[in-house]
């Protein structure tokens, strides 16, 4: 499992990356400057409980699949922000000025982007499942 959070938290770190800096290039910054904070690691890597989840609704239509990962990222992303401004004094994240704020931690704005990242997640679980299996067979 350890294995497992690490990759995930990898991976969202990246992403993260990535989708500042996709910002960044919309905003004019041709340097493409993608930042994170390195906070996001552990709440990233709590993706390896998503797997079960994921496991439980294979069968269920794929709007039906990203609406519970968008309910469930919605609450990870609320009960972090919520744990780390009480430990910290603050979020990394701030959406106090967006219309759909809640707290000023979670964006409703957000609700397509969370669905499309829990479909992201279902291939990359595929993957390293699958991974996981050939490394397994190899060994015996």
């Amino acid at each position: 499992m350890w294995k497992k959070f690490i990759i995930y938290g990898l991976l969202g770190l990246l992403g993260e990356v990535f989708w500042n800096a996709f910002g960044a290039m919309i905003n004019g910054d041709i340097l493409l400057r993608g930042t994170t904070c390195i906070w996001m690691f552990p709440i990233y890597g709590l993706a390896v409980f998503l797997e079960p989840v994921h496991n439980r609704i294979r069968h269920l239509p794929l709007i039906v699949r990203g609406g519970i990962y968008m309910v469930i990222i919605f609450a990870i992303e609320l009960v972090s922000g919520l744990l780390l401004r009480l430990v910290l004094g603050e979020c990394p994240w701030k959406y106090v000025n967006k219309t759909l704020s809640i707290c000023g931690i979670i964006t409703l704005d957000y609700a397509p982007v969370w669905i499309i990242y829990g479909i992201l997640f279902e291939k990359i679980h595929d993957v390293i499942t699958c991974i996981e299996k050939r490394i397994n067979r190899n060994d015996n």
